[in-house]
């Protein structure tokens, strides 16, 4: 119940009548007296224009600007999918709102949006550091290439399996998940890479017969690798409690990526090997 009208400025003054059992305003007991710097006592009606009205219990404000928010909640779709169907709907109304007037989706939407930003950055300076540590490790280009190229061939077809299959968005969640996916294949193909190369200046074995021993004394511990983070996260990707909607994509991006990444890591990485690689290599374990 709106009891004042008051000039439109920075901060409004709140005025709540309770206790009105009949709802119709009492003029004379709303009379107040109101003090004054100079110790005087004014009634009420000379500073404000008292009528009864319908308005707002709270006013809201953000950046000194008034604001009503509408709230909902998703379920069983994607957020961005329903935000962009939202704004269709509303497309017409929002063009004729009046001057001052306008409509911001804010929430978990921007949130979503500032982290697809910071991933157009972060996922190639990932991918560019990871290659120039493994540079620094073989002092050539041609094996970062072959683990770089082996990881982004086989990590994303189990990853993205799992999301189509368990009706999963691919949120920033899961393009979190992928980098950390990304970091764990890449510590496995170095394990076989580097067992390559240890095997052709320790043993003079040929390229052909190094990669396929290579690929067999360490298959033992390259599944070890990926299945001890496969076991840990697999309670988070089949979870379903408060909290789900963001450790899950995550998690299952990791568990069902390492495990096409163990199929078919040993048979992309060791052909791609085989296709670069020359006798007259510098070989780095």
């Amino acid at each position: 119940m709106a009891l004042a009208e008051v000039p439109e400025r920075r901060e409004d003054p709140v005025v709540h009548a309770r206790h009105l059992a009949d709802r119709v305003l009492d003029r004379e007991k709303l009379d107040l007296l109101v003090g004054t710097p100079s110790g005087q006592q004014i009634p009420l009606r000379e500073l404000a224009n008292i009528h009864e009205a319908a308005g707002a219990s709270f006013i809201y404000r953000e950046n000194n600007s008034r604001y009503i928010g509408v709230q909902y909640s998703v379920q069983g779709r994607d957020l961005a999918s329903v935000v962009i169907a939202g704004q269709k709907a509303i497309a017409n109304i929002t063009k004729t709102l009046p001057p001052g007037y306008h409509v911001t989706w804010g929430g978990e939407y921007s949130e979503l949006l500032h982290a697809e930003d910071q991933m157009k950055y972060i996922g190639p300076l990932a991918l560019l550091i990871i290659f120039m540590i493994l540079f620094a490790l073989y002092d050539n280009f041609k094996f970062p290439f072959v683990i770089i190229v082996g990881v982004i061939l086989t990590v994303p077809v189990g990853a993205l399996l799992a999301l189509k299959l368990t009706d999963t968005p691919f949120s920033a969640s899961s393009a979190l998940g992928m980098l950390a996916l990304i970091g764990v294949s890449v510590e496995t193909a170095v394990i076989l890479v580097s067992y390559i190369n240890k095997l052709r200046l320790e043993q003079n074995m040929d390229i052909r017969t190094a990669t396929r021993e290579a690929s067999l004394l360490r298959l033992r511990p390259i599944m070890m690798t990926a299945l001890v983070a496969c076991l840990g996260l697999l309670p988070a990707a089949m979870s379903t409690g408060i909290g789900s909607d963001t450790q899950k994509p995550f998690a299952i991006v990791i568990v069902a990526g390492l495990i096409s990444r163990l199929f078919l890591g040993f048979f992309v990485n060791p052909v791609m090997y085989e296709m670069v690689a020359r006798d007259g290599d510098v070989l780095r374990i």
